[in-house]
């Protein structure tokens, strides 16, 4: 049976990634953005709340569904799948989608005074700090895509390999991992990072997925407990919000415990809750289900062009400038979402 708990938060998450990347522009930890407003500490709550666990949880939810896809693909099928899914749209975003959004960042952040075709030469030759805040090349928010393809391939070496040791497909993990499998999360943050983003930590959690979240025993356990997690989660997640923005003081290893914290406990909690109340399947959810990955692709495009063009109608409005990028975001998404569901030529963006 498909487990619709597992697209429902996907899609919910994706859909939640909107007024998260809009926030960026108002970060108070000086982080570079396509568009940068000012510093707001209010704003900058909604990026750290959900920063500890959301992608950590897109990447473990990968990971579930991938031992549902290999049920029914050979290993060779499923590399051949990953490869036309991930790489095609991750070329595709590099290539069309990047070039603009750093364009609009090259004229907003530093006044740029050429023409898009003349921003090219800037993006394919300025090589900086990889975020794209200052016209410079970037693959922006298609490193999930990039990275989910080489944890794919990864993960296949390592099933392979699980498969010839044991002789088996499937094997058995103690449910007492589920309680202890965030414990290894700081010693791997580090490895393998490039911008903040450690490949390490997001392939392991993809197989925590893989083996221990895919079967019933390990879901039905985190649904048992789910709102013990989800107290947990909640006030780590809180705490981290308070140490990282609105303390005085700097508490490194407090805000560090309560990060991995939030991340361990908010997606135990919200595979379990989402198994509770998530697994079903009604028009919406079935509606969003088919086009989360095309919103994933075209959503942050639309954020930076609106904050670009409405950052002169409303600057002295934080509300307004906020909150109608945001709102005009989703509708021009879901309008790309529809072209590329009716065009056949896109396809591969589906």
């Amino acid at each position: 049976m498909r487990k619709y708990y597992v697209d429902n938060i996907r899609w919910i998450i994706i859909l939640l990634l909107v007024p998260y990347h809009a926030a960026m522009a108002w970060n108070v930890w000086g982080e570079p953005n396509y568009i940068y407003f000012e510093s707001n500490k209010i704003i900058s709550n909604i990026v750290v709340f959900f920063s500890p666990y959301f992608m950590p949880l897109m990447f473990l939810i990968a990971g579930i569904s991938t031992r549902f896809a290999l049920q029914k693909r050979t290993i060779g099928q499923y590399v051949l799948e990953r490869t036309k899914r991930l790489l095609m749209p991750f070329i595709f975003g590099t290539m069309l989608i990047m070039p603009l959004m750093t364009y609009i960042a090259d004229k907003f952040n530093y006044d740029y005074q050429g023409n898009l075709f003349q921003h090219y030469a800037v993006f394919f030759m300025r090589f900086t700090d990889l975020t794209g805040a200052d016209g410079g090349f970037s693959v922006g928010q298609f490193w999930f895509i990039l990275y989910l393809f080489l944890i794919s391939l990864i993960a296949v070496g390592i099933i392979l390999l699980q498969r010839k040791i044991m002789y088996s497909k499937d094997i058995d993990i103690p449910l007492v991992l589920i309680f202890l499998w965030g414990l290894p999360l700081p010693l791997l943050s580090e490895l393998l990072s490039i911008g903040g983003k450690s490949l390490a930590e997001y392939s392991y959690v993809f197989l925590v997925g893989y083996y221990i979240f895919s079967n019933d025993g390990g879901i039905n356990e985190v649904e048992k407990w789910k709102w013990i997690f989800f107290c947990v989660g909640i006030t780590a997640t809180v705490f981290n919000v308070y140490m990282f923005i609105w303390s005085d003081t700097q508490h490194t290893l407090l805000n560090m415990i309560a990060k991995y914290v939030s991340e361990w406990f908010m997606i135990n909690s919200l595979l379990g809750i989402g198994k509770s109340y998530l697994n079903f399947k009604g028009k919406v959810s079935k509606y969003m289900s088919k086009r989360s990955y095309t919103f994933y692709i075209f959503h942050f495009i639309w954020v930076v062009l609106f904050q670009y063009l409405l950052f002169h109608v409303c600057n002295s409005n934080i509300i307004l400038l906020y909150v109608l990028p945001v709102l005009f975001s989703y509708g021009s998404t879901l309008l790309c979402c529809e072209i590329c569901n009716r065009v056949s030529f896109f396809s591969f963006l589906r």
